[in-house]
Protein backbone atom coordinates (compact mmCIF):
# COMPACT_ATOMS: atom_id res chain seq x y z
CA UNK A 1 0.00 0.00 0.00
CA UNK A 2 2.99 2.38 1.08
CA UNK A 3 4.44 2.10 -2.62
CA UNK A 4 1.24 2.28 -4.36
CA UNK A 5 0.90 5.44 -2.72
CA UNK A 6 4.39 6.54 -3.60
CA UNK A 7 3.43 5.31 -7.56
CA UNK A 8 0.78 7.77 -7.29
CA UNK A 9 2.31 10.67 -5.67
CA UNK A 10 5.33 10.47 -8.01
CA UNK A 11 2.82 10.44 -11.15
CA UNK A 12 0.95 13.64 -9.95
CA UNK A 13 4.35 15.14 -9.30
CA UNK A 14 5.62 14.32 -13.30
CA UNK A 15 2.45 15.83 -13.94
CA UNK A 16 3.16 19.24 -12.31
CA UNK A 17 6.55 18.71 -13.25
CA UNK A 18 5.55 18.73 -16.73
CA UNK A 19 3.07 22.09 -16.67
CA UNK A 20 5.93 23.88 -14.65
CA UNK A 21 8.04 23.01 -17.37
CA UNK A 22 5.88 24.27 -20.00
CA UNK A 23 4.92 27.73 -17.71
CA UNK A 24 8.49 28.54 -16.29
CA UNK A 25 11.47 30.16 -17.71
CA UNK A 26 12.64 33.22 -19.01
CA UNK A 27 9.24 34.39 -20.12
CA UNK A 28 6.64 33.35 -17.70
CA UNK A 29 3.45 31.80 -18.80
CA UNK A 30 0.28 31.50 -16.52
CA UNK A 31 -1.37 28.35 -16.15
CA UNK A 32 -4.64 28.84 -17.87
CA UNK A 33 -3.22 30.35 -20.39
CA UNK A 34 -0.76 26.96 -21.04
CA UNK A 35 -3.93 24.88 -20.79
CA UNK A 36 -5.47 27.35 -23.29
CA UNK A 37 -2.75 26.78 -25.63
CA UNK A 38 -2.83 22.93 -25.42
CA UNK A 39 -6.44 22.50 -26.10
CA UNK A 40 -6.14 24.96 -29.10
CA UNK A 41 -8.01 27.66 -27.74
CA UNK A 42 -5.18 30.36 -28.25
CA UNK A 43 -3.55 32.78 -25.71
CA UNK A 44 -4.00 36.38 -24.82
CA UNK A 45 -0.43 36.90 -26.38
CA UNK A 46 0.48 35.23 -29.48
CA UNK A 47 4.62 34.98 -28.47
CA UNK A 48 3.22 32.54 -25.67
CA UNK A 49 1.73 30.40 -27.93
CA UNK A 50 4.92 30.21 -29.86
CA UNK A 51 6.83 29.77 -27.16
CA UNK A 52 4.80 26.65 -26.02
CA UNK A 53 4.40 25.24 -28.56
CA UNK A 54 7.52 25.68 -31.24
CA UNK A 55 10.09 25.33 -28.03
CA UNK A 56 8.76 24.21 -24.68
CA UNK A 57 6.28 21.54 -25.10
CA UNK A 58 8.48 19.79 -27.75
CA UNK A 59 11.34 20.14 -25.32
CA UNK A 60 9.16 18.75 -22.26
CA UNK A 61 8.21 16.03 -24.65
CA UNK A 62 11.66 15.13 -25.21
CA UNK A 63 12.60 15.20 -21.58
CA UNK A 64 10.24 13.02 -20.93
CA UNK A 65 11.24 10.66 -23.91
CA UNK A 66 15.01 10.67 -22.37
CA UNK A 67 13.94 10.22 -18.88
CA UNK A 68 11.81 7.23 -19.90
CA UNK A 69 14.54 5.41 -22.41
CA UNK A 70 18.00 6.11 -20.60
CA UNK A 71 17.01 5.47 -16.71
CA UNK A 72 15.76 1.65 -18.85
CA UNK A 73 18.97 1.15 -20.45
CA UNK A 74 20.95 1.35 -17.10
CA UNK A 75 18.32 -0.88 -15.41
CA UNK A 76 19.09 -3.71 -18.49
CA UNK A 77 23.42 -2.82 -18.27
CA UNK A 78 23.04 -2.96 -14.13
CA UNK A 79 21.27 -6.63 -13.86
CA UNK A 80 22.92 -7.83 -17.07
CA UNK A 81 26.42 -7.38 -15.94
CA UNK A 82 25.59 -7.35 -12.01
CA UNK A 83 27.07 -3.83 -11.60
CA UNK A 84 25.91 -0.95 -10.38
CA UNK A 85 28.20 1.10 -12.16
CA UNK A 86 27.03 0.23 -15.32
CA UNK A 87 24.97 2.41 -17.74
CA UNK A 88 23.81 3.25 -21.21
CA UNK A 89 26.83 4.25 -22.06
CA UNK A 90 28.86 1.17 -20.83
CA UNK A 91 29.32 -0.24 -23.97
CA UNK A 92 30.91 2.85 -25.47
CA UNK A 93 27.94 3.64 -27.32
CA UNK A 94 27.99 7.58 -26.77
CA UNK A 95 31.82 7.12 -27.38
CA UNK A 96 31.24 5.69 -31.09
CA UNK A 97 28.63 8.66 -31.38
CA UNK A 98 31.13 11.32 -29.78
CA UNK A 99 33.77 10.26 -32.38
CA UNK A 100 31.68 10.23 -35.52
CA UNK A 101 30.93 13.70 -34.49
CA UNK A 102 34.01 14.75 -33.56
CA UNK A 103 35.30 13.64 -37.08
CA UNK A 104 32.38 15.40 -38.66
CA UNK A 105 32.88 18.73 -36.62
CA UNK A 106 36.84 18.86 -36.57
CA UNK A 107 38.44 16.28 -38.71
CA UNK A 108 36.02 16.68 -41.91
CA UNK A 109 38.99 16.93 -44.18
CA UNK A 110 40.13 13.15 -43.14
CA UNK A 111 36.06 12.14 -44.79
CA UNK A 112 35.94 10.80 -48.37
CA UNK A 113 34.72 13.57 -50.89
CA UNK A 114 31.25 12.08 -51.74
CA UNK A 115 30.23 11.67 -47.78
CA UNK A 116 31.12 15.35 -47.20
CA UNK A 117 28.15 16.92 -48.94
CA UNK A 118 25.98 14.03 -46.26
CA UNK A 119 28.02 15.18 -42.97
CA UNK A 120 27.26 19.05 -43.76
CA UNK A 121 23.17 18.78 -44.15
CA UNK A 122 21.24 19.76 -41.80
CA UNK A 123 20.95 16.42 -40.64
CA UNK A 124 24.71 15.46 -40.83
CA UNK A 125 25.22 15.14 -36.42
CA UNK A 126 22.43 13.24 -35.97
CA UNK A 127 23.60 10.88 -39.41
CA UNK A 128 27.56 10.43 -38.00
CA UNK A 129 26.04 10.36 -34.03
CA UNK A 130 23.67 7.34 -35.53
CA UNK A 131 26.73 5.84 -37.56
CA UNK A 132 29.02 5.84 -34.66
CA UNK A 133 26.67 4.04 -32.61
CA UNK A 134 25.75 1.52 -34.85
CA UNK A 135 29.65 0.85 -35.61
CA UNK A 136 30.25 0.36 -32.17
CA UNK A 137 26.53 -1.74 -31.77
CA UNK A 138 28.00 -4.70 -34.42
CA UNK A 139 31.64 -4.66 -32.89
CA UNK A 140 30.03 -5.48 -29.69
CA UNK A 141 27.62 -8.33 -31.07
CA UNK A 142 30.17 -9.55 -32.82
CA UNK A 143 32.01 -9.51 -29.48
CA UNK A 144 29.00 -11.12 -27.69
CA UNK A 145 29.25 -14.29 -29.88
CA UNK A 146 32.99 -15.01 -29.14
CA UNK A 147 33.47 -13.99 -25.89
CA UNK A 148 30.71 -16.07 -23.09
CA UNK A 149 31.98 -14.21 -20.50
CA UNK A 150 29.26 -10.97 -19.27
CA UNK A 151 32.44 -8.98 -17.58
CA UNK A 152 34.86 -9.36 -20.41
CA UNK A 153 31.98 -7.78 -22.73
CA UNK A 154 31.93 -4.34 -20.42
CA UNK A 155 35.41 -4.41 -20.20
CA UNK A 156 35.93 -4.40 -23.76
CA UNK A 157 33.00 -1.56 -23.79
CA UNK A 158 35.16 0.58 -21.67
CA UNK A 159 38.31 0.09 -24.05
CA UNK A 160 36.18 1.37 -26.91
CA UNK A 161 35.17 4.10 -24.64
CA UNK A 162 39.09 4.78 -23.69
CA UNK A 163 40.15 4.62 -27.87
CA UNK A 164 37.48 6.68 -28.97
CA UNK A 165 38.24 9.87 -26.28
CA UNK A 166 42.14 9.37 -26.96
CA UNK A 167 40.98 10.20 -31.11
CA UNK A 168 38.62 12.45 -29.81
CA UNK A 169 41.85 14.28 -27.79
CA UNK A 170 43.67 14.10 -30.90
CA UNK A 171 41.11 15.64 -33.11
CA UNK A 172 40.44 18.64 -30.58
CA UNK A 173 44.28 18.81 -30.55
CA UNK A 174 44.43 19.90 -34.04
CA UNK A 175 40.50 22.25 -35.02
CA UNK A 176 40.13 25.77 -35.07
CA UNK A 177 38.62 27.29 -31.66
CA UNK A 178 35.13 27.74 -33.67
CA UNK A 179 35.15 23.88 -34.28
CA UNK A 180 36.01 23.36 -30.82
CA UNK A 181 33.18 25.38 -29.55
CA UNK A 182 30.66 23.51 -31.93
CA UNK A 183 32.02 20.20 -30.49
CA UNK A 184 31.45 21.65 -26.82
CA UNK A 185 28.07 22.65 -27.23
CA UNK A 186 26.78 19.30 -29.16
CA UNK A 187 28.58 17.45 -25.93
CA UNK A 188 26.47 19.28 -23.35
CA UNK A 189 23.49 18.04 -24.98
CA UNK A 190 20.24 20.05 -26.04
CA UNK A 191 16.71 18.74 -25.42
CA UNK A 192 15.48 21.76 -27.63
CA UNK A 193 17.22 21.04 -30.72
CA UNK A 194 14.30 18.09 -31.96
CA UNK A 195 11.78 19.28 -34.65
CA UNK A 196 8.24 17.61 -34.37
CA UNK A 197 8.56 15.63 -36.82
CA UNK A 198 12.20 14.16 -35.66
CA UNK A 199 10.00 14.04 -32.41
CA UNK A 200 7.31 11.56 -33.62
CA UNK A 201 10.13 9.42 -35.23
CA UNK A 202 11.96 9.23 -31.53
CA UNK A 203 8.59 8.44 -29.65
CA UNK A 204 8.01 5.66 -32.33
CA UNK A 205 11.22 3.91 -31.46
CA UNK A 206 11.58 3.96 -27.69
CA UNK A 207 7.64 3.34 -26.95
CA UNK A 208 8.16 0.45 -29.51
CA UNK A 209 11.93 -1.01 -27.46
CA UNK A 210 10.13 -0.64 -24.17
CA UNK A 211 7.06 -2.89 -25.19
CA UNK A 212 9.89 -5.26 -25.75
CA UNK A 213 11.80 -4.98 -22.78
CA UNK A 214 8.19 -5.68 -21.14
CA UNK A 215 9.00 -9.52 -22.60
CA UNK A 216 12.23 -9.54 -20.77
CA UNK A 217 11.39 -8.87 -16.75
CA UNK A 218 10.95 -12.41 -16.11
CA UNK A 219 14.27 -13.37 -17.30
CA UNK A 220 15.67 -10.73 -15.83
CA UNK A 221 14.36 -11.63 -12.51
CA UNK A 222 16.30 -14.82 -12.61
CA UNK A 223 19.66 -12.66 -13.76
CA UNK A 224 19.20 -11.32 -10.15
CA UNK A 225 20.64 -14.94 -8.57
CA UNK A 226 23.70 -15.07 -11.49
CA UNK A 227 23.93 -16.37 -15.33
CA UNK A 228 24.21 -19.91 -13.72
CA UNK A 229 20.81 -19.77 -11.47
CA UNK A 230 19.10 -18.49 -14.51
CA UNK A 231 20.77 -21.04 -17.26
CA UNK A 232 19.08 -23.78 -14.70
CA UNK A 233 15.84 -22.43 -14.27
CA UNK A 234 15.31 -22.38 -18.43
CA UNK A 235 16.20 -18.78 -19.42
CA UNK A 236 17.64 -18.26 -22.73
CA UNK A 237 20.65 -16.65 -21.15
CA UNK A 238 22.17 -15.51 -24.77
CA UNK A 239 18.86 -14.54 -26.25
CA UNK A 240 18.28 -11.99 -23.43
CA UNK A 241 21.64 -10.81 -23.17
CA UNK A 242 21.23 -9.85 -27.10
CA UNK A 243 18.15 -8.34 -26.64
CA UNK A 244 19.09 -6.07 -23.53
CA UNK A 245 22.14 -5.12 -25.96
CA UNK A 246 20.35 -4.44 -28.62
CA UNK A 247 17.67 -2.50 -27.10
CA UNK A 248 20.01 0.36 -25.42
CA UNK A 249 21.92 0.15 -28.24
CA UNK A 250 19.23 1.61 -30.04
CA UNK A 251 17.55 3.81 -27.28
CA UNK A 252 21.04 4.86 -26.07
CA UNK A 253 22.19 5.96 -30.04
CA UNK A 254 18.59 7.16 -30.57
CA UNK A 255 19.04 9.75 -27.90
CA UNK A 256 22.65 10.65 -28.12
CA UNK A 257 22.00 11.16 -32.26
CA UNK A 258 19.25 13.88 -31.31
CA UNK A 259 20.23 15.41 -28.50
CA UNK A 260 24.03 14.54 -27.54
CA UNK A 261 24.97 12.83 -24.50
CA UNK A 262 23.31 13.04 -21.73
CA UNK A 263 25.06 12.27 -18.59
CA UNK A 264 23.84 11.18 -14.87
CA UNK A 265 20.35 9.96 -16.28
CA UNK A 266 20.90 6.60 -16.80
CA UNK A 267 23.27 5.47 -14.46
CA UNK A 268 21.62 6.87 -11.20
CA UNK A 269 17.87 7.00 -11.84
CA UNK A 270 17.35 3.13 -11.84
CA UNK A 271 19.44 3.19 -8.38
CA UNK A 272 17.12 6.02 -7.20
CA UNK A 273 14.01 4.42 -7.90
CA UNK A 274 15.43 1.13 -5.61
CA UNK A 275 16.17 3.48 -2.50
CA UNK A 276 12.75 4.95 -3.23
CA UNK A 277 10.34 2.19 -3.65
CA UNK A 278 12.63 -0.77 -2.19
CA UNK A 279 11.73 -3.57 -4.94
CA UNK A 280 13.63 -5.96 -6.76
CA UNK A 281 11.17 -7.82 -9.03
CA UNK A 282 11.72 -6.00 -12.48
CA UNK A 283 8.53 -5.67 -13.39
CA UNK A 284 8.25 -3.05 -10.61
CA UNK A 285 11.38 -1.75 -10.67
CA UNK A 286 11.05 -0.99 -14.45
CA UNK A 287 7.63 0.72 -13.94
CA UNK A 288 9.16 2.65 -10.90
CA UNK A 289 12.19 3.94 -12.72
CA UNK A 290 10.21 4.82 -16.12
CA UNK A 291 8.39 7.40 -13.65
CA UNK A 292 11.07 8.84 -11.56
CA UNK A 293 12.98 9.28 -14.86
CA UNK A 294 10.87 11.48 -16.31
CA UNK A 295 10.15 13.22 -13.29
CA UNK A 296 14.08 14.17 -12.93
CA UNK A 297 14.47 14.79 -16.61
CA UNK A 298 11.91 17.48 -16.28
CA UNK A 299 13.06 18.95 -13.24
CA UNK A 300 16.22 19.65 -15.03
CA UNK A 301 14.64 20.83 -17.92
CA UNK A 302 13.05 23.30 -15.90
CA UNK A 303 16.34 23.96 -13.86
CA UNK A 304 18.12 24.71 -16.99
CA UNK A 305 15.76 26.88 -18.12
CA UNK A 306 15.10 29.12 -14.88
CA UNK A 307 17.43 31.63 -16.37
CA UNK A 308 18.00 34.40 -18.13
CA UNK A 309 20.31 32.14 -20.43
CA UNK A 310 19.56 28.84 -20.90
CA UNK A 311 22.08 26.47 -19.19
CA UNK A 312 23.16 23.11 -20.61
CA UNK A 313 21.19 20.35 -19.71
CA UNK A 314 24.18 17.96 -19.13
CA UNK A 315 25.20 20.11 -16.41
CA UNK A 316 21.94 20.81 -14.78
CA UNK A 317 21.37 16.75 -14.30
CA UNK A 318 25.27 16.23 -12.71
CA UNK A 319 24.69 18.97 -10.57
CA UNK A 320 21.47 18.42 -9.30
CA UNK A 321 21.05 14.59 -9.55
CA UNK A 322 24.53 13.91 -7.98
CA UNK A 323 23.42 14.85 -4.77
CA UNK A 324 20.18 13.73 -4.48
CA UNK A 325 21.93 10.28 -4.76
CA UNK A 326 24.34 10.75 -2.36
CA UNK A 327 21.73 12.38 0.28
CA UNK A 328 19.91 8.64 -0.59
CA UNK A 329 22.50 6.49 0.13
CA UNK A 330 23.32 8.09 3.57
CA UNK A 331 19.94 7.79 4.48
CA UNK A 332 18.81 4.32 3.25
CA UNK A 333 22.43 3.18 4.65
CA UNK A 334 21.39 -0.76 4.46
CA UNK A 335 21.02 -0.12 0.34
Amino acid sequence: MKNKTRITGIILLGIILFFMDLCLGSVHIPFKESISILTGNGATKSTWEYIILNFRLPKALMAIVVGMALPVCGLLMQTLFRNPLAGPYVLGLSSGSSLMVALVIMGSSFLPSFLIPIFTSSYGLVIASSLGSFVVLLAIMLTAQKVKNTMSILVIGLMFSNFTASMITILSYFSTADQLQKFTFWSMGNLGSVAWHNLWLILVIVASLLLVTLSLLKNLDALLLGENYARSMGVPYQKTQNYSIIITSILTGTITAFVGPIAFIGLAIPHMARIIFQGSQHLYLFTTTLLTGICVMLFCDIVSQGFEVAIPINAVTSLVGAPIIIWLLIKKRNY
